[in-house]
């Protein structure tokens, strides 16, 4: 491809892309206007999703008093889990069906927009709940058509699941993470208002930054969309396809934004102007991964966070032991991109170099490790746990971390080189301490 040869095409590859762009909103004071946008999607009995934290901040006061005032009914589900579950998206989905609403509003940080995702869906086609879970763990049945409108309006800005047809939850009998994956599940309208991101604590500012610097990273280094099998027709390209340009442009410039700010905003927490680029790099990184997807870190994750046993980290919900979404991403990668560089040397130089680093006269064998010594350094300078050893795992871990990240091959598949058992034993193994 002229644009760049990382697109050359592949025997048997793809040769187009598909460009799917949410609809987005974004600025100081957005929320006041919820209102106005459910009653223009349509929307007159409205389910409003959030967690019980959030349900007491003013983000959710806003939006409810924002949608009494345009004349439309709402009733607030509050019991959204933080990092959602089978078990959390079923007593959502029952609430979704029950009410018989005609609209979605969530409120929160992923884990609302996703249940949000998950009721519409099930409220909408009742199927077996496994029917729409991706393959291997369900059936990946297609969504049969499109469902109730829904406004995502997030309260943090690391999942970007305002932009993305795709929701995540822990399989409890797995102890591992999947999700649903479809463009019918991308929200109708996504209300980004930065004021929303002043009641974060420092410790999940830290961990929603670097969930978007690897959603920018992976998806800038994933396989490129012309290196992967071209669909039987058309309509089956997959929703998540592989590096291409229009994710490039914008998760270069989230990498750069997070680099510039994320120390900032952790430390001076009253300081909007480092939020405010933060969440915009949220939105663009949301952007990139929602056409082009994640790989390693991210496959990696699900079975960090779903097999921790009594890791409590300051700023989250302390009834439950939890590795933050955004934590358990970054403690993998700077492992990761030590190793898969080989594969695109010059696309993670262009990450490097985005995030600050002199890339000038580095040779491709030292990309990666380039790359991963930024990643630390800025870890430790935003007080991130130093690997995996410090959210309670040890090398004994190692065979069932494995065994988890290697269930999620809807991610490994789209890494730039193939991702073996070993490699992740390896991974994990790397990943358990830094400093």
């Amino acid at each position: 491809m002229a644009l760049d040869p990382y697109f050359d095409p592949a025997p048997g590859g793809d040769i187009a892309f598909t460009v799917e762009a949410p609809k987005l909103k974004f600025g100081i004071g957005a929320l006041r206007e919820v209102g106005a946008d459910a009653k223009a999607l349509g929307m007159t009995r409205i389910a409003l999703y959030t967690d019980p934290r959030v349900a007491k901040l003013e983000a959710v006061d806003t939006v409810v008093k924002a949608i009494r005032a345009a004349g439309l009914n709402v009733e607030v589900f509050d019991r959204v889990e933080v990092e959602p579950t089978d078990r959390s998206f079923k007593a959502s989905a029952a609430f979704a069906r029950e009410g018989g609403f005609d609209g979605y509003i969530s409120v929160g940080g992923g884990s609302a927009m996703d249940t949000a995702k998950a009721s519409n869906l099930y409220a909408s086609y009742p199927a077996d709940f496994l029917a729409y879970v991706n393959a291997p763990v369900g059936e990946a049945r297609r969504v049969p058509g499109p469902l109730r409108p829904h406004i995502a309006c997030p309260t943090t800005f690391g999942t970007a699941s305002e932009c993305t047809g795709i929701a995540i939850f822990d399989m409890l009998a797995m102890g591992a993470k999947t999700g649903i994956a479809h463009g019918a599940l991308r929200p109708s309208l996504g209300v980004l208002d930065p004021s929303a991101l002043m009641t974060l604590p420092a410790p999940v500012v830290a961990a929603n930054g670097f969930d978007v610097f690897s959603h920018a990273i992976e998806s800038l280094t994933a396989r490129p969309y012309s290196h992967r099998m071209a669909p039987e027709t058309p309509d089956k390209r997959p929703l998540l396809q592989g590096s291409n340009p229009y994710s490039d442009l914008a998760c270069t410039e989230a990498i750069r934004l997070v680099g510039e700010n994320i120390e900032r905003a952790v430390k001076e927490p009253n300081d909007i102007t480092a939020r405010e680029p933060l969440m915009f790099a949220g939105m663009l990184a949301g952007i990139g991964f929602g056409n082009a997807g994640c790989h390693v870190p991210h496959a990696m994750s699900y079975a960090v966070a779903g097999l921790v046993e009594d890791y409590r980290p300051e700023g989250w919900p302390a009834d439950h032991a939890i590795v933050p979404h955004g934590m358990s991403v970054i403690l993998n990668a700077p492992a990761v991109f030590r190793s898969v560089a080989s594969a695109c040397p010059e696309r993670h130089l262009r990450a490097a170099a985005a995030f600050g680093a002199d890339v000038r006269n580095v040779p491709a064998d030292r990309a990666g490790e380039l790359l991963a010594a930024h990643v630390i350094d800025l870890m430790r300078r935003t007080d991130v746990p130093n690997g995996l050893s410090a959210v309670g795992y040890t090398e004994a871990d190692i065979d069932a971390l494995t065994d988890g990240a290697f269930a999620q091959q809807r991610l490994l598949v789209n890494s730039p080189r193939p991702i073996s058992r070993d490699d992740l034993r390896g991974f994990f193994k790397d990943a358990m301490r830094y400093w």
